[in-house]
């Protein structure tokens, strides 16, 4: 089986291969995947359906409650400012991401959401995990772009 980041990494080549920014995101409860999801904003005609919301509404269904709270997430790329404010509701106790995005993300960069005074829920966060593979596939997707 393999690792929660390698399966958001295959989910991010998949949405790659989609159309759609290549990423992708496990939700783990312990050793159980809740979710698995990939960006599907193209797909959908939804500007919210980030990979990270996607697997939150999914784990959610699955979990039949309205919190992760002991559940980590994986995602191959840093959350930006809505993914950051949906995890931080959702109580999700880990965020463990593989590249970090100076442009739009809001974890380590941008607005540090999880750092704001204003902010009821601070995730541990894990980065670089999978940067290398993560990166590889955001370059080649947006040089195909231009």
């Amino acid at each position: 089986m393999p690792s929660p980041m390698d399966l958001a990494l295959d989910l991010a080549a998949e949405a790659a291969a989609a159309g759609e920014a290549p990423v992708g995101a496990v939700i783990m409860e312990g050793d159980r995947i809740l979710a698995a999801e990939r960006n599907r904003m193209r797909q959908l005609a939804d500007p919210t359906a980030h990979a990270e919301l996607q697997a939150i509404r999914a784990a959610l269904a699955t979990r039949g409650t309205g919190r992760l709270d002991g559940c980590d997430l994986y995602v191959t790329l840093e959350p930006c400012a809505m993914c950051a404010g949906a995890i931080a509701h959702a109580r999700l106790r880990r965020v463990v991401y593989a590249a970090a995005d100076p442009k739009a993300g809001a974890v380590d960069n941008g607005v540090h959401l999880f750092d704001s005074p204003s902010c009821h829920h601070h995730p541990e966060v894990i980065s670089g995990i999978g940067e290398r593979r993560a990166s590889e596939l955001l370059r080649e997707f947006f040089k195909a772009l231009r």
